[in-house]
């Protein structure tokens, strides 16, 4: 929410223009600490003005007309920021001045660039990437009123420095809660949020130039982490007493032999579970990050899974294939689950996804691009990105080529001796 805005208009004489003991008289807009002065074109004798007042003394009738001048420019000054606070615009000195003299303000601001973006791609982009943008959303204002001593500022101030400026403003973010400071990688994202809004803002025509053209972002590759086929076992093979470790467990698993992320396997119905074209089961769904379709056989362990909760009365009651969990307490409970399991990994529930990728399919042979449609991929490079990290399938692919050499060598030795 925005605080309320101070406002003010003071009468003063320029006295470094006085001439003859007369002295133009100047009018002062003030807003939430900045200000600005505007001529009035009117000029007064120093002896003539109430210095303490901000007025003319009511000597005779010109000075009486003068203050009732000045009344009506107080008045013009006072209705135009009204009406801007009515409008909710942004307010600053510069803006009434403007109104005041007829000059066309210019419109498009930070704010209004955000407000449009979050109203328009609301519908398009997916809860949990909306949830993203309106973090940087919060950052970028703060950032605003750090930098600029304002709550809001006009398009036309964005430039390269200006980016430079909120990226060592978000390096350097120092949060109030327990959470940590943002890495490379985290203020990467925000400002790459943020480019997107600023393209936004150049095809709409409310900006000429994209200050982003000479800016780099410097993404760190960083190695997606995964359970290699003994973690996997073990987390497979433990049964807990505690129902919603278990639970927690099961759903974990789950994913770890569909690669379903957990937003989509929340929402996931008996529905999405159709025969496929080899007459085994299928899921059949849509990616809500991408809407891309998720085509994936259900294996023995997913299938399992499936049945046991298949009458659950919380899944039952939804609708949904299993009962409904937060992201956040399913988490929790997984770092229960790694601890049990003796798992030194951080577990998330997006680490079975990982491991899908990596453990369950590219490693046993899986070619990348089944595993692309399987996980949603709108691009194989997302999907590259598991295969770089498979050190041991790509040992075994060595060995086995290793082995094949030395098999030609030894048939050749042979065929040379006959």
């Amino acid at each position: 929410m925005r605080s309320a805005n101070t406002f003010g208009v003071h009468f003063i004489l320029r006295m470094n223009k006085a001439k003859n003991d007369t002295a133009p008289i100047y009018v002062r807009i003030a807003v939430n600490g900045e200000r600005i002065e505007m001529s009035l074109k009117k000029k007064v004798k120093v002896s003539d003005w109430n210095l303490s007042r901000g007025i003319a003394k009511t000597k005779n009738t010109d000075l009486k007309i003068l203050n009732g001048f000045l009344e009506q420019v107080r008045g013009a000054l006072s209705g135009y920021y009204q009406e801007m606070v009515m409008a909710k615009k942004l307010i600053t000195p510069e803006a009434i001045k403007n109104m005041y003299l007829g000059i066309t303000e210019q419109k498009n601001t930070l704010q209004s660039l955000i407000d449009y973006h979050n109203l328009h791609m609301k519908e398009v982009l997916a809860y949990g990437t909306m949830k993203n943008y309106y973090t940087t959303e919060r950052y970028l204002k703060e950032f605003v009123v750090k930098q600029f001593k304002k709550q809001d500022i006009y398009l036309s101030e964005l430039d390269y420095q200006f980016i430079t400026n909120l990226e060592h403003f978000l390096r350097t973010y120092e949060p109030a809660d327990h959470h940590k400071s943002m890495s490379n990688n985290g203020v990467m994202k925000h400002l790459e949020r943020f480019r997107k809004m600023v393209r936004l803002a150049v095809k709409l025509g409310w900006l000429d130039k994209n200050p982003f053209e000479l800016y780099k972002l410097k993404v760190q590759k960083v190695e997606r982490g995964f359970l290699t086929s003994d973690e996997l076992t073990k987390i497979e093979e433990k049964d807990f007493t505690v129902q919603r470790i278990q639970y927690a467990k099961d759903l974990f698993v789950f994913s770890c032999y569909t690669g379903i992320a957990y937003i989509d396997v929340m929402q996931l119905t008996p529905e999405n579970i159709v025969l496929g074209i080899d007459g085994n089961r299928w899921i059949k769904s849509h990616r809500e990050k991408t809407d891309t379709s998720i085509h994936v056989p259900i294996l023995r362990q997913a299938a399992e899974i499936i049945g046991k909760y298949q009458d659950h009365p919380r899944a039952v009651a939804k609708g949904t294939l299993f009962p409904v969990i937060s992201n956040q307490k399913l988490n929790s409970y997984l770092k229960e689950v790694a601890d049990l399991c003796g798992i030194k990994k951080h577990l998330t529930f997006h680490l079975a996804r990982h491991t899908f990728a990596t453990t369950v399919t590219l490693s046993n042979g899986v070619p990348i691009e089944t595993v692309s449609k399987m996980l949603g991929h709108t691009t194989i490079r997302t999907t590259q990105i598991y295969a770089k990290v498979i050190e041991r399938k790509v040992s075994q692919d060595m060995t086995n080529l290793q082995n094949l050499l030395q098999k030609n060598e030894k048939s050749n030795l042979k065929v040379l001796k006959a």
